[in-house]
């Protein structure tokens, strides 16, 4: 019924609207064909012809009555509009709150990989991290994206967008250059879907950070990256 980012599939959706709809109309038509008509027709019509001259007071002290109501609102809307005017002239402008950057994991499958990488980036520059760039290419040693946190701490990340678990030597090659070529404090490799049991393995024996499709959604949705790694790396 739900999507792993929450969201109502969109075919029950559209049903659910369309039973919600039908239920609303049946109900009206009822109502209208049943209560309202027998009212107008029997109860009202009755009660005019019965007592016109009642009926005409009743509808010419209606009108005035509305009449008034219609001065009066206007005058009150008058009012509240110049002092709204005075606040708004005095008073200091407030700036927006700036929007959460946030990705859905179906918006992070479509993406290319250069995509994907842009996004992680993205993403570690709303957690806070500094110079947060994408380096991922040709000759990038197996750096996708480098930053720094506020205390200076480097942040290597290796970005897996496949259709398959990362595998053990994917963890091993990037093992190999993480810190020795780029300086990494904190070596990240993110696999968007998950990664094998040998390549876990490996990962834990040498300190490396596993981001799988689960900690990916958390962390795309908005939790801080270092909440996600302190989670996982917590005894």
């Amino acid at each position: 019924m739900f999507d792993e980012d929450g969201s109502l599939d969109p075919f029950l959706k559209v049903l659910l609207y369309a039973v919600l709809v039908l239920a609303a109309g049946k109900m009206l038509r009822e109502w209208l064909t049943g209560t309202v008509i027998n009212w107008i027709t029997v109860d009202l019509w009755g009660a005019v012809t019965e007592h016109p001259w009642w009926t005409t007071l009743i509808v010419l002290g209606s009108l005035t009555a509305l009449l008034l109501l219609a001065r009066l609102a206007g005058a009150v809307l008058d009012l509240l509009t110049t002092r709204a005017i005075a606040v708004s002239v005095d008073a200091t402008p407030v700036e927006p709150e700036p929007t959460l950057l946030t990705y859905r994991i179906k918006q992070l499958e479509a993406m290319s990989p250069t995509g994907f990488e842009h996004a992680c980036a993205e993403l570690l520059a709303r957690d806070g991290f500094l110079h947060a760039r994408r380096v991922g290419g040709s000759g990038d040693l197996g750096a996708d994206v480098i930053a720094s946190d506020p205390d200076g701490l480097t942040v290597v990340v290796q970005c897996k967008q496949l259709s398959r678990s990362v595998n053990s030597p994917a963890m091993q090659q990037f093992n190999g250059t993480a810190r020795p070529e780029h300086g990494a404090d904190h070596a990240v490799i993110i696999g968007l879907n998950g990664f094998t049991q040998p390549a876990l393995d490996f990962a834990a024996r040498h300190r490396l950070i596993t981001i799988g499709r689960e900690d990916l959604r958390r962390w795309a949705h908005g939790t801080h990256l270092y909440d996600i790694i302190h989670a996982l790396t917590a005894p």
